[in-house]
């Protein structure tokens, strides 16, 4: 075999291997995420109620809208602060409008900061949980309904859920 040969084969090699660890590093990064609980998901998982409230503690729960690059909807919140009571069950309203002229579908995908803090939001009702479908103008109502966990850490006094918006495409 010649130099060249030898040279083409672990080049080939090469770039097998750095595909594949590539491929392979969504899956990986969940799972250290999931180990470690830095992620910052909350989990889709509906919620059961909490019965305990603690009254001597306070979170500012902040919440943000954001739409992916050529989603066709607005989204907003109708508090974008609220304040309250571990273990309370809390409601807040999220407005969406459709501003193409076509139904769509979207999803939205939730993200809580500080990461550490998505253990303790638990989402009884979320429209993350499906997707949403919008008809040509349409504005709907959405509700989010939670509560934050009485085992939350002395230290988190504030933490935001963030939703991203995608505009779902389906094949037709």
């Amino acid at each position: 075999m010649s130099k060249h040969t030898k040279l083409f084969k672990k080049l080939v090699l090469a770039s097998v291997g750095m595909f594949a660890f590539a491929f392979a590093l969504v899956p990986l990064y969940d799972v250290f995420c999931d180990i470690t609980g830095l992620n910052g998901k909350p989990s889709l998982e509906r919620a059961k109620v909490s019965d305990e409230v603690d009254l001597n503690r306070q979170v500012d729960v902040g919440f943000l809208t954001d739409v992916a690059q050529g989603a066709p909807f607005k989204v907003t919140v109708d508090q974008a602060l609220v304040t309250v009571k571990p273990g309370e069950m809390n409601q807040v309203i999220f407005s969406a409008h459709n501003l193409s002229n076509e139904s769509r579908t979207m999803q939205a995908v939730p993200s809580v900061s500080p990461g550490l803090a998505a253990q303790y939001m638990h989402k009884v009702e979320c429209f993350c949980f499906t997707q949403q479908i919008l008809q040509p103008g349409e504005k709907v109502s959405l509700t989010l309904l939670f509560y934050i966990d009485t085992e939350i850490t002395p230290d988190i006094k504030e933490l935001t859920l963030s939703y991203t918006v995608y505009d779902i495409v389906t094949a037709k």
